[in-house]
């Protein structure tokens, strides 16, 4: 068939995107150890070579892949893991300048193409199974625990104590106890539920987020002398790891990021404030001067 230059422009479009797609998925799924996962995105590379064909029919033109694009989404699911890779790039390409609607209007296959295409692959996605998305939960644990009992502690330190050094030992044996009573914790509480997740994991999931993010927290401390800039930068650090965190998770698990990033990012903070407060009261009462 004949076709006009903007609906010959949408079409090799979608085939730009299909082909991309295909190869991302195939450079994915060459990663992968785990048979099941490796299977389903393997299927999926196979549905978009076939949607690309289908798309090659009407415009009898090849179109090459563009490179950069595949290697950066490849790239950032080994960064982050295959499940957020893989729909950092779908969300990518429901911002794409291809408009299957109006494709539909003069070639009324598109539309089927599109609508088989989203169930399909939304279907096979939701039956891809990342050890770390498992265990998302414990992570969000040993995370959410760290950032709320790390910034009250700093900021109730920060005007009790007065010294970055005293602050910073303090908070350290205050953090390391808590990441091992964590882990602790988190490893009991799994092998009471007896679920698929494996206690051990679960328990080294919590510890190292919790450790992690107390490292986060005390560095200002060890570097530089001014203790309220130690504390304005603690306090930053730990809103950027829950708005990075819960960017992560909204975007894997489809989440909405809005709700649990004003969630976490409120009860830390508002947690520090308290407990700045706290400090400065409890300095007054008991008279310390450091």
């Amino acid at each position: 068939m004949e076709l006009d230059p903007a609906l010959r422009q949408r079409l090799l479009a979608a085939q730009q995107n299909e082909i991309n797609e295909y190869n991302i998925y195939l450079r994915i799924a060459a990663t992968l150890r785990d048979e099941a996962n490796r299977r389903i995105i393997e299927q999926i590379a196979n549905d978009e070579l076939g949607h690309y064909k289908a798309w090659k029919k009407y415009t009898g033109q090849d179109v090459s892949p563009k490179w950069p694009v595949v290697w950066f989404y490849v790239l950032v699911a080994r960064l982050f893991g295959f499940t957020f890779g893989i729909k950092l790039m779908e969300q990518g390409e429901e911002t794409a300048q291809v408009n299957y609607a109006e494709i539909a209007k003069s070639i009324p296959e598109a539309a089927k193409i599109h609508k088989d295409e989203e169930e399909h692959e939304a279907n096979l996605l939701e039956m891809l199974d990342e050890e770390r998305l498992r265990y998302a939960g414990s992570v969000v644990l040993g995370l959410n625990d760290a950032l709320v009992e790390l910034t009250g502690a700093l900021a109730g330190l920060t005007l009790a104590l007065q010294n970055v050094q005293l602050i910073a030992l303090s908070g350290l044996i205050t953090g390391i106890a808590a990441s091992l009573s964590m882990a602790a914790s988190e490893y009991l509480s799994t092998s009471a539920e007896k679920t698929d997740k494996n206690p051990i994991l679960a328990s080294v999931y919590t510890g190292i987020a919790y450790i992690l993010t107390v490292t986060l927290l005390i560095l200002p401390y060890l570097l530089l002398d001014n203790i309220y800039l130690c504390l304005g930068i603690s306090l930053t650090t730990a809103v950027l790891i829950i708005a990075v965190f819960n960017y992560y998770i909204s975007v894997a698990k489809g989440e909405n990021f809005r709700r649990r990033f004003t969630e976490m990012a409120g009860l830390s903070l508002g947690v520090a404030a308290f407990s700045f407060v706290i400090g400065y009261f409890i300095r007054l009462w008991l008279g310390v001067e450091v």
